[in-house]
């Protein structure tokens, strides 16, 4: 990929999320799941409404006991394609960082898990989805949480810092990938591992098909394959690897969870 093509995606992803922030910000969200934009929960808002949830993405993977208490704000700003927080086996006093926390549900779930001896963070590039993130953990009274503005290729955090990444639906949107990869091997200490929710394609899913089926910023063309995931993961060092799907949300295109593991 060219370097102006990078950056056009980029900034395509940044915008789309602002928009998603400024639209829940005004309680006008509206999840679209119409043919225009085959990614469901990665869906621009279309204007005033009631908040409909597609069931692929968003805050309806989510199970009832999750959502109490939240701000209905952190809710309507999910787009994610799973529940990381609750397949990374959270532990009291573990330290967790959330890529691309967005509206900052995952990390007020991961603040609950680890409790007040743990702590959460996440980190976004967009300056709107942060505001409102610390809005949410504002409202939801959560002190044990940071959020931090950042691309999920380059943390502004230590190397060896961080018990557990997750991330919900976010790297299938990077435009560099094996960057990312590395970057979760870096900042967890030994022995850390990851949970992660994203879009992964089936193996015969060709690139060319994934974008046929999908945009970009719609989650759909930018998903890494089932073996392209578990390369990657292993050439930056992970071990205990595994993708499993969830759910399917486009031809041969699934939710899936993520595990590896950084060796002691």
């Amino acid at each position: 990929m060219l370097d102006e093509d990078r950056a056009r995606i980029q900034e395509q992803v940044r915008d789309r999320y602002a928009q998603t922030a400024r639209a829940v910000g005004d309680r006008r969200l509206l999840l679209d799941t119409g043919d225009r934009c085959a990614g469901g929960g990665c869906c621009e808002p279309t204007g005033p409404g009631p908040l409909e949830v597609d069931e692929r993405f968003g805050s309806g993977l989510y199970v009832a006991g999750d959502a109490v208490d939240l701000p209905a704000e952190a809710l309507a700003a999910s787009l994610g394609c799973g529940n990381p927080t609750a397949v990374a086996d959270l532990r009291p006093g573990e330290r967790v960082l959330d890529l691309g926390s967005g509206g900052g549900i995952d990390v007020l779930l991961s603040a609950r898990r680890v409790g007040p001896e743990g702590f959460a963070v996440g980190v976004d590039m967009t300056d709107e989805m942060l505001a409102l993130a610390r809005a949410n953990a504002a409202k939801a009274d959560v002190r044990n949480v940071q959020f931090v503005k950042g691309t999920i290729e380059d943390v502004p955090l230590p190397a060896g810092s961080i018990d557990v990444v997750i991330s919900n639906c976010v790297i299938n949107l990077s435009v560099d990938k094996p960057k990312v990869l590395a970057e979760m091997f870096r900042l967890l200490r030994s022995g850390g591992r990851i949970g992660i929710a994203d879009v992964v394609a089936e193996d015969d899913v060709t690139p060319g098909e994934r974008a046929e089926r999908g945009s970009y910023v719609g989650c759909i063309a930018g998903a890494l394959s089932r073996a392209e995931y578990l390369a990657g993961l292993a050439e930056v060092g992970f071990t205990d690897t595994s993708v499993a799907f969830t759910h399917e949300v486009a031809p041969g295109m699934h939710g899936a969870i993520i595990k590896a593991t950084k060796p002691a």
